[in-house]
Parts: structure tokens; sequence; C-alpha cells
């Protein structure tokens, strides 16, 4: 992995060790712009903001713990919850029960890339609701073959399979992979069936995707998953040669840039070597963009920057805008292992789903909206490492886009409670220590200003907490 240090303030220098993280195919500028204290903030446009009720660590007022404790008591208890319950949103603003609001970077875990009630998203559902929600996959439908289209259009695949979630979009990928290599090796006795994956992966929790996920504690409860999944080095070139074998290895599963492992990018070197070993083994190169793709890194695909193209592409989090989709994406050589039958879903690719999807790639294929995200996404890692630079709890800032990570040498944890006690939503990452930015997409940078002013003011709960 490659790093490239900013030329900062001499004083944040001097008094840090922290690193902005490039990716090494992407030209840097070295120049920074100084955030003025005091930077007045302005909200999303065509919001009518609310102001807050009470400060936001006063305590839970009854509405909250009325659903809090009914929560408790009703739901399978898989989930540590913060303890705020969100009413409603606006464009990059949620709202509690009690009227609070918080500025959110963390759009659902990177799913409502245009935030929340985006009018156009809006009308389209509506406009679909009216008309036809749900028919399953017995029959044909409109919206469903309309976007297929677009995505075939503007990405590198011949062919499209929905799903309802980025899980089932890989485990279509596993499936298709393995139907692959029976395919092309008909009178093998024992095809190709197993699967490279890599360090701080994360591919999903059903027991083919976990499988390939790398963090035990996510496995090892519901062991025995999927059988032949061999976990190598992210990023390491050498430690994977040898491990991709022809009539073994069925299929390589990498994230171009992992979200839940850390905010890690590949390099291309890395890439194009997976790229060439898999075509020499006879193996398929499955890129998982559930969480960086669809303009997040700045590039419509975040494998695109890189030059290097997959087999097959697994989509999900933002492609409806909040509604369950997920997407396999495969080349025609791909698409012609699998026959009727081998694969389906009663919901996935619901005419409801896929108009509102289509609303959200009206927006985010335009050339503008994808080089402000690039934009944007520059100027919060350089106004996080000038803000931020100068604490010794904060290590590096790396990212591509609008997936940055904070990587710190203590639990991120109590500063993600401080900053949501301050109005700010964002999320943990990697082992824990990764504070994660990956706002909606269409976030001004006005809005960026002050989450980085609150991350800054957030930072000594980091001392008190590691010397507790």
């Amino acid at each position: 992995m490659s790093s490239t240090r900013l030329s900062l303030n001499q004083s944040i220098l001097q008094s840090s060790n922290l690193r902005l993280r490039c990716d090494p195919i992407w030209e840097r500028s070295s120049s920074l712009v100084k955030l003025t204290r005091g930077t007045g903030i302005t909200a999303c446009l065509n919001l009518e903001v609310k102001e807050p009720r009470a400060p936001r660590n006063s305590g839970f007022d009854d509405k909250s713990k009325e659903v809090m404790q009914a929560e408790g008591k009703v739901l399978v208890g898989t989930y540590a919850r913060a303890p705020v319950v969100l009413a409603s949103g606006r464009g990059c603003k949620l709202y509690d029960v009690e009227g609070r609001e918080y500025l959110d970077l963390s759009s659902g875990i990177a799913v409502n890339a245009l935030g929340h009630g985006d009018p156009d998203w809006v009308n389209a559902v509506v406009e679909q609701a009216n008309t036809l929600t749900h028919v399953s996959n017995v029959y044909y439908s409109v919206p469903q073959v309309e976007l297929a289209k677009r995505l075939v259009a503007s990405s590198f695949a011949d062919r499209v399979f929905f799903t309802n979630s980025g899980t089932e979009a890989n485990e279509a990928a596993i499936k298709f992979a393995r139907k692959f290599q029976r395919h092309t090796h008909p009178d093998a006795k024992e095809p190709a069936t197993e699967f490279i994956s890599f360090t701080n992966s994360f591919h999903g929790r059903t027991m083919g995707a976990l499988a390939l996920t790398s963090k035990e504690h996510y496995r090892t409860p519901f062991q025995p998953v999927m059988p032949g999944v061999i976990f190598v080095e992210y990023g390491n070139i050498e430690a994977t040669k040898e491990k991709i074998k022809r009539g073994k290895t069925a299929a390589v599963f990498v994230e171009p840039i992992q979200g839940e492992g850390g905010i890690y990018s590949a390099t291309r070197d890395f890439l194009q070597y997976l790229r060439s070993a898999c075509d020499d083994a006879g193996a398929l190169l499955v890129f998982d963009e559930i969480q960086c793709g669809l303009g997040r890194s700045g590039s419509l695909w975040a494998h695109e920057a890189y030059g290097v193209y997959p087999d097959i592409m697994t989509l999900a989090k933002p492609l409806a805008g909040g509604l369950p989709i997920g997407a396999t994406l495969v080349t025609e050589k791909v698409a012609s292992a699998v026959k009727y039958g081998d694969h389906g879903s009663t919901f996935a690719g619901s005419p409801l789903v896929c108009k509102a999807a289509q609303a959200v790639l009206d927006k985010i294929l335009k050339p503008d909206f994808l080089a402000s995200v690039k934009k944007k996404g520059e100027y919060l890692k350089q106004k996080l490492v000038q803000k931020l630079g100068g604490n010794s709890h904060v290590k590096e800032v790396r990212g591509l886009g609008l997936i940055v990570g904070i990587e710190l040498d203590v639990s991120a944890s109590p500063l993600v409670d401080a900053c949501r006690n301050s109005g700010l939503l964002v999320l943990t990452a990697g082992k824990g220590n990764v504070v994660r930015l990956v706002p909606p997409l269409i976030i001004t940078e006005e809005e960026l200003d002050q989450a980085v002013e609150i991350l800054f003011n957030a930072l000594p709960v980091l001392d008190e907490s590691s010397s507790n």
C-alpha cells in the first residue's frame, strides 16, 4: 500500500505522525485550504431545518425510551444500536423523535447516496407504487429490463442478475462461479470449487458470503460455513502467488476499496496481478463494489480508476437510494453457464425498486455529479488532516471520493459517541479503531466543514478513554 505525505502547516507536522493516504493512481495536490474557525454552516438545498429542542447528551426523553424498551421486547437482539430513535430526514440531515437534528455522515451505511427525501427519487417511487409494485420473476416487467439495460450500458458487463441485498449478490456470484467451472470443464471429475478472499474483507452474513469474510468472530459461531476459502493478505502480491491455481480456484473475490475492513484501497499493481493470475488459471475475478461502487469513489465504479475489469461485479447499497436491492453483473461468458432454474428470487428486481434505482442512476451518471464527489472527497481529507492532524491519536486519513477512514491508535467508539451527542452521525470500521465517513454524495462543502469541526471538538474524549 502506497502513502503520500502531504505538506501541511509546520506545527501540525511537528506534532503528528498523521498521513493522508492517497491511492497512487490518482494525482493529488499538495496544497491545502485552511479551515477558518467560525465558518458559517448551510444545510443541503431545499431543507426545512428544525432547531434541536434539547441538548443531545441530556439523556433520553420519554418517546425515545418507549421505542427502545419496546424494541428490546420484540426484536431478536442482533444489533448493538446507537441510542437514537430516528424519525425523519431531509437532505443530509436526520431528526430523532424529539426533533433533534443530526448531520448524517453514515448514509444508512453508504446507502443513501442522494440523501434523505430526494424529490425526484420520491416522485419515482410514488409514481411506480401507484402503478405496479411487485409481480415476481415469473413475469417480465419494464422497469427491471430498463434498469438492466442501463447497468450494462454503463459497465463492463453484458448481463445482470438482480437480488435484494449485497450478501445475496455475492451468493449469486459464488453459485455462478462454481457453475461456470462445471460448464467450462464438463469432463472434469472435480472442477474448481475453491475461492480466494483477503484479510479485512467483508462480503456479507449469509453462509456463503460469510465464508468469504475474513473476520473470524463473524464466522466462528456458525461453523462450519462453506468450505474451500483461502484468505490472503490484502494487497500482497507475493503472498497471493501460488494460491490461485488452475483446476482448484473457481474465483477470486476482492473489494477494490475495503469498507468495513477499514477503508483500505487496492493498488493498480495488485488488481492487475489478480486479473492476470485469474486469466492464467481459468478462474473468475469478482469485484465486490457493494460499498465502494456507484459513484462513492468519485468514479462510477471504483475499479474504473485502476483500468482493471472483472468477470463479475456485485452491487447493492446505494443502487435504489434506500430500498433493498442488489445486483450481480457478469460477462457473457459467465452468463452462458447459467441456465433456467439455476438461481432465482421472489422479490428481486421488482418494478418499484428498479424504478427507484433508475432515479438514482439519473443523477449519479451525470459527469458533473461524479466530478463533484471526487472534489468533495479531496476537500474532506484535506480538512481532516488540517484540523485533526495535531492529535496524537490520529494516525492516518485515507480513502477515495466520499469513502474516508480516520485511523486511530485507540478505539473509535468514544469519538463516535461524542460526535453523535454533538449532532454528527459517523461509523466505525476496521478493528473498531477507524472512524468511517460515508456521507450522502450530495453533501456540501459547508456541511463537510461542520462535520470536521464537530470531530475536532470531540477529540479530547480520546484522551479520556485512553487514560481509563
